[in-house]
């Protein structure tokens, strides 16, 4: 197998295959983030597969940030490198990978057809389905029910709700002893994750989605200045400043070790804050992420992954046979109840022992099924600039070094020249 230099580092010398009972067993790696239980959860899934198959597995671990590991991908791609199998995509990344991906529908026998429609359409690209939908997401609101039940207050409807009942709770930790303590903690690194939660805001305020289903810039209105104007007075208010340079387990970080009363996160912190050695265990409430206001909506982005096989692989039936084990509902099953991981199959939205595990699963069920989607899917290969754009520009505003308006209008002309060149 011939293999780049350069990414000899992921695989550590990686031996293709090794002779098993006489047999050749093949050695098939995967991609698996390392966020919160990931990659545990990954290699337990990926050794059960190998108990039953035979095979090897090698899980490469990738950076963190959704930016920083798109961009490790395209470089492995541009190589036509076959040093890694199966990839775990973002639920945004399958339209700008396609040419690059093998279409699994040869190998699934229909088993697609048991997961969430909307995720199957999206990982179909031009009639191939390009990726199996492995969890899927929507941003939700962590608060600390011990603290709002102390100050008599209820979870917030609206952002103006939460940025006041934030300010309460703040003052009066920090007045009894607590100096560490803010209100809200949140993903504010100029990064994909910024682009989840800025979109949040201007859906919730009614402002679009950045980009709309014709390919028009609609992201430059007043909803969304207003949203962005709201988000930048959290700054040094109820989130620290370092949160400009936070991502989701930062942000974990600080609200399960008890120092913050809100977080907006994923679904996979839950099982992590109720863990034994969590000191907020039992603390912990997870509603939607609020309204804009009285006429605004409750939004979540959407977001989720995927797996997917490299068309670059030498081990094509194998990693799709893995993928397959993998997005099962057996598994997607032990993912749920060990790391509160979203299933993408409706039915397990209805299985007891999943929802005694996970409860808000059946309480926001409608909030996971009908997340606010990016706009990959009209955007296309663009995709990348477009959010990139997006989140610099949110990034400048939260940053205090320029006026929502101003971003917007810049921020528009800048996406109408990348429409230009098609989308």
């Amino acid at each position: 197998m011939s293999r780049n230099r350069g990414f000899q580092w992921i695989l550590g010398g990686l031996a293709a295959s090794v002779l098993v009972g006489g047999l050749q067993a093949k050695t098939i790696t995967i991609s698996c983030g390392a966020v919160g239980a990931e990659k545990q959860l990954c290699e337990e899934g990926t050794q059960a597969w190998s108990e039953q198959s035979g095979h090897e597995v090698q899980v490469v671990s990738t950076p963190n940030s959704a930016t920083e590991r798109l961009s490790l991908y395209q470089q492995l791609f541009a190589a036509r490198s076959g040093d890694v199998d199966v990839f775990q995509i973002d639920v945004v990344w399958p339209g700008m990978l396609a040419s690059h991906l093998v279409d699994l529908s040869e190998y699934t026998d229909g088993a697609e057809r048991r997961h969430f429609e909307a995720l199957v359409e999206n990982n179909t690209v031009d009639g191939s389905l390009v990726a199996m939908p492995w969890f899927t997401d929507a941003g939700v609101l962590y608060y600390r029910k011990d603290l709002l039940e102390k100050y008599n207050l209820e979870a917030p409807e609206t952002w103006q709700e939460l940025t006041d009942t934030a300010k309460t709770v703040m003052a009066g930790e920090r007045e009894a002893g607590n100096d560490r303590f803010w209100g809200y903690v949140w993903q504010g690194r100029a990064y994909e994750g910024l682009t989840c939660n800025a979109l949040e805001w201007i859906a919730s305020f009614n402002g679009g989605t950045i980009v709309n289903g014709e390919g028009e810039v609609t992201v430059n209105n007043e909803q969304a200045a207003e949203a962005l104007a709201l988000a930048s007075t959290w700054i040094d208010g109820i989130s620290p400043r370092s949160v400009l340079n936070y991502t989701e387990e930062e942000a974990r970080g600080v609200f399960q070790s008890g120092n913050a009363l809100y977080m907006r996160n994923w679904p996979y912190a839950w099982s992590l804050a109720q863990s034994e050695d969590s000191p907020v265990k039992g603390k912990v409430g997870v509603v939607a992420l609020p309204k804009g206001g009285e006429n605004g909506q409750h939004a979540g982005t959407l977001g989720g992954w995927q797996l997917a096989v490299s068309k670059y692989s030498e081990n094509v039936d194998e990693a799709a046979d893995l993928v397959r084990f993998l997005t099962s509902y057996e598994e997607q099953k032990r993912r749920a109840i060990e790391g509160s991981y979203n299933p993408t199959i409706p039915d397990l939205y209805r299985d007891e022992e999943v929802l005694a595990a996970v409860p808000f699963f059946g309480e926001l069920f409608e909030t996971f099924k009908n997340g606010v989607p990016r706009p990959s899917s009209t955007t296309g290969d663009q995709y990348g600039r477009v959010s990139n754009a997006f989140f610099n520009t949110a990034h400048d505003v939260l940053s205090g070094q320029t006026e929502p308006e101003q971003a917007l209008g810049g921020l528009e002309s800048e996406l109408q020249r990348l429409g230009r060149r098609g989308w």
